[in-house]
């Protein structure tokens, strides 16, 4: 018969010696609560798990006890959607001559989703979301106008649209199409004779299983694409980075850090791409180590993550306002978890305008985390102070 939390919970205290006093000081919550907590009469929250897990060096095993299940995310496209998607990508230039295409044109269209790609990291998904699928509709039917080299170009521009489409859609909250989009790219970029964005899209995917709290596909999903074609090693990088994410919202340290290591071995030796359509994925500096500090606060080591975070979210520019909203609120959220209030709000302040301008429905689940966490400490003063601001951002979408 399987344990219950509250059941492993007083085994792991007890066999650390620590008391439930000394245990609410680690973890920032109160006696009475952890009493309730362990005598089965509240259920646990996932981020109380985490942190008695580290706290009591349980090896992710009041993780694995404490763990909600991933919420449920249909993965499929009913009628009606497969027929406007297909709509959108199936249009086909009408009227007057073929148009004949060169490498200068090709490389205007490309200048023209990088200005995109630019204004989505520092805006709402809903500013970029119609023009991005009015490029792919426009590179993809230009493909199927044109043949020989222009054509193979055009088919991987249109693929590295599709994922950037799909990535936009999942910043939107419409993990349908993100899923669709993403699957899209690699098919387009595959007939583009390109198997590397095959491999990416399934990163990708494992990004999404991710925001659904679902480790077991996150994991599964990043092997995958490590095993697809030849990916490049900074692909192959990512996907070990995404793969130790899963491993330690799962709990599993051992298995993230093999994975981090492999991920910071690759990404070290990873060459740069000179190919003539855009990087796939991030561009942010240091990926691993905002991956590092993320997946630090998923195994209940909220201190050690705020300075990873802290550290990694100082380089990000200026420009990079999608990149440092999300990290920003990881940071302000490990503080919180960390018992550090005052910083957290700090960091939350500087925090909140980069999150109100770009929008972002994954950013906003890390904010309810926060707000649920700070409300923990609604009386303290930096708390009352920033809560009207932060239930605005919470509540603009």
């Amino acid at each position: 018969m399987t344990e219950s939390f509250a059941e492993r919970l007083r085994e792991y205290r007890t066999a650390a010696g620590v008391s439930l006093s000394q245990l609410a000081k680690r973890v920032n919550y109160s006696k009475g609560y952890l009493s309730k907590i362990e005598n089965g009469r509240k259920p646990p929250n996932t981020t109380l798990a985490r942190l008695c897990d580290a706290a009591l060096d349980a090896d992710g095993k009041l993780i694995e006890a404490g763990a909600t299940g991933p919420r449920d995310v249909a993965t499929t496209l009913d009628r009606r959607q497969v027929l406007a998607a297909g709509t959108v990508l199936g249009l086909a230039l009408v009227g007057g001559p073929r148009p004949a295409v060169d490498d200068q044109v090709i490389d205007g269209m490309r200048v023209s989703f990088e200005h995109l790609r630019a204004l989505g990291q520092q805006a709402s998904p809903a500013m970029v979301l119609q023009p991005l699928i009015a490029n792919v509709r426009t590179v993809h039917a230009l493909a199927r106008e044109n043949a020989g080299p222009a054509r193979t170009r055009l088919l991987l521009l249109a693929g590295r649209i599709a994922e950037y489409t799909g990535w936009m859609s999942q910043e939107a909250g419409d993990e349908r199409n993100a899923l669709w989009w993403t699957r899209h790219a690699a098919e387009l970029a595959r007939v583009g004779g390109d198997d590397e964005i095959g491999s990416y899209a399934l990163v990708r995917e494992a990004g999404l299983a991710l925001y659904r709290q679902d480790p077991v596909r996150t994991i599964e999903l990043a092997r995958q694409a490590r095993e697809v074609g030849r990916p490049s090693r900074r692909t192959l990088a990512m996907a070990s980075r995404r793969e130790a994410q899963g491993h330690a919202l799962a709990g599993d340290r051992d298995a993230y850090l093999r994975a981090l290591d492999r991920a910071v071995e690759l990404m070290a030796t990873a060459e740069s791409d000179t190919r003539a359509y855009p990087l796939l994925g991030t561009t942010a500096a240091e990926p691993v180590e905002l991956a590092r500090g993320w997946s630090l606060c998923d195994l209940g080591r909220a201190g050690e993550s705020a300075a990873v975070l802290d550290a990694a979210v100082a380089v990000l520019p200026a420009t990079s306002r999608r990149s440092r909203a999300r990290f920003g609120v990881r940071s302000s959220l490990a503080h919180a978890l960390s018992g550090e209030i005052d910083q957290s709000c700090r960091t939350l302040a500087e925090t909140l305008d980069d999150a109100a301008h770009v929008d972002s429905a994954t950013i906003r689940l890390d904010l309810r985390d926060l707000a649920r966490t700070l409300a923990r400490w609604r009386n303290h003063g930096a708390v009352r102070e920033i809560y009207p601001d932060l239930g605005k951002v919470l509540h603009q979408h």
